[in-house]
């Protein structure tokens, strides 16, 4: 009778074993998956973000970047987000209403509060660089320079990021920024990137030079293989593990639209009856031009003719080889202290490499259907001649869209790029090919502000990046020791329910 007892109490045994090994298996299972998934979710991504305006001469653009926390090389891989141009002038001509300065910067601050994450915006750095506008503004009168300043400071320090400061920047600061960004941008620091590749039959070298035109100045920066016998034309910069040595130099005054004053200023002294016959702008074409307003420039204000009128009807003619010898009449070419000169008395070492030419050198050429392929020196001139010699009323009717003031001015800009590169720089029919007009490559814009952020994110430091919560080796471990206790317990089972033939020898 105790036999079905003790086979009773044998079966009641193997069920509790059962089920414990069952809710194991179950246990094992569930901590292999969450394992699994905890260790493999996408982990979030490590943004830095940071804001530049550049507070031009005839406008200002604020510009978001972004950056990946943890760096390459000590340098932030930074890329273009975000742009808003900001309505109205630069902030420069707000010189007797400063206060309009920094008002006219809300709209677009308002736009990077909704671009940037909320919780990131504390921390958000931002700077606002003033160019030759501010320049020319301080040398005229200092006092109105500081009042613009501090009225964008107040403004931009009302939003919720971390100011950092406005300032007017250098010349070489401007030129050097430039040259950053774009061999950032043709990959010439990071190679893999392959950005040049969006730019047809262009092969850079080591580094491409930068040629930088705005409204009131211009720049040329390139890395030269000789001695630069200017110090103050000498730059030292350290990006992505490598050291650079660059020549540099802004020439204030000689942006398109201050070169366009002296060159009109030059012409006075030709005025009959306050008609001055310009051969830079299209034939039929008339602006009255104010010469107080002409003279306030301090650029132009060591020209002014005490006999000179008032007011000028200034009527076009449309004469390109008239109007490039009266472009190169604002280059002093007849001195040199140096073994080479560009002009002014500047030194220049000779043209090394490929150039990238941006800002008002883009949008000129560009217009005039000059970007797109590789043109001879002598064909682009014959564009540019082609254009003067339109009559205006044909150049509107074709260019509806365009404002006058732009419109009007594109024979003297086309004129003056083509001398400033050849007569001022250097350039030639032999080496006019090395040159490539640069708007945008792969959505960020050519101009100082991105080699400035590039810059600057060598003074932010590195951050590690978000990891899985187990290490490669902790990770591993727990996968195997999970899935050896399931085999454990599937192999247990089975030899619970199916005993092999050898544990059944003893049985008669």
């Amino acid at each position: 009778m105790d036999e079905p007892k003790a086979a009773k109490q044998k079966k009641t045994w193997h069920k509790k074993v059962i089920i414990f090994l069952g809710a194991l298996f179950v246990l094992g299972v569930i901590s292999l998956v969450a394992i699994a998934v905890v260790q493999n979710k996408p982990l979030p991504k490590n943004i830095k973000y940071g804001i530049v305006l550049d507070a031009g001469s005839s406008h200002t653009s604020v510009y978001i970047y972004e950056w990946p926390a943890e760096k390459e090389n000590d340098t932030g891989v930074v890329q273009q987000i975000n742009e808003c141009k900001v309505e109205g002038n630069g902030i420069s001509s707000y010189g007797h209403e400063p206060l309009k300065a920094g008002l006219s910067l809300q709209k677009c601050m308002n736009k990077a509060r909704q671009v940037i994450p909320e919780k990131q915006q504390r921390e958000t750095p931002v700077y606002l660089g003033a160019t030759a506008g501010m320049r020319l503004l301080r040398l005229t009168n200092a006092t109105m320079a500081e009042e613009v300043l501090s009225s964008v400071e107040n403004t931009l320090r009302s939003f919720p990021f971390d100011f950092q400061g406005a300032r007017i920047i250098t010349g070489q600061e401007e030129g050097a920024y430039g040259w950053i960004t774009i061999n950032y941008l043709l990959g010439n620091f990071i190679q893999d990137s392959g950005w040049f590749k969006y730019i047809p039959n262009f092969k850079p070298t080591e580094t491409s030079g930068a040629l930088d035109l705005g409204g009131a100045s211009t720049q040329i920066t390139f890395e030269s293989k000789r001695e630069i016998e200017s110090q103050e034309n000498s730059l030292h910069f350290r990006l992505y593990g490598k050291s650079y040595d660059i020549y540099t130099h802004s020439f204030l005054c000689y942006g398109k639209d201050q070169a366009l004053r002296l060159q009109i200023a030059n012409s006075i002294k030709d005025a009959t009856d306050s008609i001055l016959l310009d051969p830079c702008f299209n034939s039929g074409y008339r602006r009255n031009a104010s010469t107080n307003d002409l003279y306030s420039s301090p650029c132009i204000s060591k020209l002014r003719i005490p006999t000179a009128p008032s007011t000028l009807d200034i009527r076009g003619t449309g004469n390109y080889q008239l109007c490039k010898r009266n472009v190169q009449a604002i280059f002093n070419r007849t001195h040199c202290t140096y073994s080479h000169c560009s002009f002014n008395g500047v030194f220049q070492p000779s043209l090394d490499g490929t150039f990238g030419a941006f800002s008002a050198y883009y949008f000129v050429m560009n217009f005039l259907n000059l970007t797109n392929e590789q043109m001879s020196l002598d064909k682009v001139k014959e564009t540019v001649e082609r254009h003067c010699s339109r009559p205006w009323d044909e150049v509107k009717k074709d260019f509806p869209k365009i404002k006058e003031k732009y419109l009007s001015e594109y024979c003297f800009s086309g004129t003056y790029i083509l001398n400033l590169l050849e007569y001022g720089y250097g350039f030639s029919s032999e080496n006019w090919n090395d040159i490539r007009f640069l708007g945008k490559i792969k959505d960020s814009d050519a101009g100082w502000t991105l080699g400035y952020m590039l810059n600057l994110t060598n003074m932010i430091p590195a951050e590690l990046p978000y990891s899985p919560p187990l290490s490669h080796a902790g990770y591993t471990g727990l996968m195997v020791f999970f899935s050896i206790l399931l085999v454990c317990i599937i192999l247990t089972c089975w030899l619970s329910f199916r005993k092999p033939k050898c544990l059944h020898k003893g049985i008669i």
